[in-house]
């Protein structure tokens, strides 16, 4: 191989590494993203909204259980 093969080579390695770490990069924020609070419709939001139901349903059974 030549210096000019050896050197395309290298590039196109380079090149392709970059867009797999962009990649990755990309999908890593995406998903941290969705796991703040932004006033509704992260995951977060989802969870939290579903804890308080859950909570609230512990509160009513106990509220039975002791009547």
């Amino acid at each position: 191989m030549t210096a000019q093969n050896w050197a395309s080579l290298i590039v196109s390695i380079v090149a392709i590494a970059s867009a797999f770490v962009g990649a990755i990069r990309w999908l890593v924020k995406h998903y941290l993203n969705e796991l703040k609070p932004n006033s509704g419709s992260s995951l977060r939001d989802s969870v939290d909204r579903l804890e308080r139901q859950v909570e609230e349903i512990y509160r009513i059974l106990i509220v039975r259980n002791n009547s």
